[in-house]
């Protein structure tokens, strides 16, 4: 799934070939087994966070955007509700860390809502604020891997 503004729909090439090739990896790869971690695909510019965690009540997860990378965050096991609305409808609250590439944001008043569930993704744009790691209708063990991939210029 890969949703977006017609505004900004020609800013991004999502069919890129680092988009495929970091796709290429999440079809590819068992991650049954595999420890939390960061794991290489091609050095600095696409590289994937393997993630395990429990979700968490919405009010107790934040907002948040990225500037130097896509998120393509992907559920291996388990399921989440993933919230999403455009970086332009944020109000800043953390201010940017250049070093984690991570800003986090108050809480808007009317964000969109997906579900993400065991084999899916979102791919996730600079201009898309979002908020991972939210329950649905109880707490679920999840296993997600974020590859990030470079958006260059």
């Amino acid at each position: 799934m890969l949703t977006t503004s017609v505004k900004i729909g020609n800013k991004y090439n999502y069919t890129e070939e680092k988009i495929e090739q970091a796709l290429t990896f999440l079809r590819t790869t068992n991650f049954t087994g595999m420890e939390p971690g960061k794991v290489a695909i091609d050095g600095d510019r696409i590289f994937a966070e393997i993630q395990e965690y429990t979700t968490k009540d919405p009010k107790d997860c934040r907002f948040e955007t990225h500037r130097k990378y896509y998120d393509i965050q992907y559920v291996a096991e388990g399921e989440e509700f993933f919230g999403y609305i455009p970086l332009s409808e944020l109000e800043e609250d953390t201010g940017y860390d250049e070093t984690r590439d991570l800003e986090f944001y108050k809480e808007p008043e009317n964000p969109g809502w997906i579900h993400l569930r065991k084999g899916d993704f979102a791919i996730v744009s600079p201009e898309d604020g979002h908020k991972p790691r939210c329950i649905g209708d109880a707490p679920c063990k999840v296993k997600k891997i974020v590859v990030k991939v470079l958006v260059e210029s």
